[in-house]
């Protein structure tokens, strides 16, 4: 019997679970939709759209930010709930980009791993990693949790360049 190599095995077994039917062009459909979510979210941040932020998170989700400064870590947790108050109340104007986001999907549930970067009033905050768990609703696309890092010190330069002017 001849035996079929551990890799050859491993990246058929990714491939199925991310598109288990083998229709590839549907797999990155529903990637495109994802994302199109998470963008969604961070342009209601951006114009502090609460409307926009109800209709792509659930309202019962949760968020843990896990602040990192050197060897200390605090980790703060909150509600989709209470973020869209918190969005309704801002002063400030954030923008948070995304970069080579990793995206998984299994049937109704997503996840979206990236780097990012915001900027609060178009100054540089911090960087960090942003973990997206979402789930598919009979109207599309849901946030259920967000987690992330928020790493001011040690940022490599986002790929994505300066913001561009007026954004």
């Amino acid at each position: 019997m001849k035996r079929i190599p551990f890799g050859v095995i491993a990246s058929a077994l990714v491939v199925l679970a991310l598109d288990p039917l083998g229709n590839r062009a549907d797999a990155q459909t529903a990637k495109d939709s994802v994302l199109a979510t998470v963008n969604q979210f961070f342009r209601a941040m951006t114009a502090k759209d609460t409307e926009a932020t109800g209709r792509v998170e659930m309202s019962d989700g949760i968020t843990y930010a896990v602040g990192i400064r050197g060897d200390s870590v605090t980790i703060r947790r909150g509600t989709n709930e209470g973020y869209v108050k918190q969005l309704r109340s801002m002063r400030d104007t954030y923008i948070e980009r995304i970069w080579d986001p990793t995206v998984l999907i299994h049937g109704p549930i997503a996840v979206v791993w990236a780097q990012y970067d915001v900027h609060r009033n178009r100054q540089f905050m911090h960087c960090g990693v942003d973990a997206f768990t979402l789930i598919r609703t009979p109207s599309g696309w849901k946030i259920a949790t967000t987690t992330y890092t928020a790493e001011p010190n040690g940022c490599k330069p986002s790929p994505l360049g300066p913001l561009p002017p007026g954004q």
